[in-house]
């Protein structure tokens, strides 16, 4: 897909648009990066804007994000340790993809 000529059969397993629409479009996904741009936050910070999410859900969502390099989680050494997390560079550009479908979608 894209600006390339397609010269194979695509399948929804090989399309990287479909595959990434349906990562970004599991229920909570958007909103946890939505949550993230304008900067880390601590993990009861993302439960409290976050109301509804349990907390495995946040975590799970928090772990995914991470393992596709989209946020990092820092642990601070302080008593009690303090995590947050933060969009990586690529988490910020999906983040102004979202905000650009958001635009369309009310529009």
């Amino acid at each position: 897909m894209g600006s390339s000529q397609v010269d194979s059969p695509v399948t929804p397993e090989t399309c990287s648009v479909t595959r990434t629409l349906s990562f970004v479009g599991s229920k909570w996904t958007p909103l946890v990066i939505f949550h993230l741009l304008p900067g880390a936050k601590r993990y009861g910070e993302l439960q409290h804007l976050l109301p509804g999410i349990s907390p495995k859900t946040l975590a799970d969502r928090l772990q995914t994000l991470e393992g596709e390099g989209l946020l990092t989680r820092t642990v601070h050494p302080d008593k009690p340790p303090r995590v947050e997390y933060a969009l990586t560079r690529r988490g910020h550009e999906l983040g102004e993809i979202l905000n650009s479908i958001a635009e369309w979608a009310e529009s």
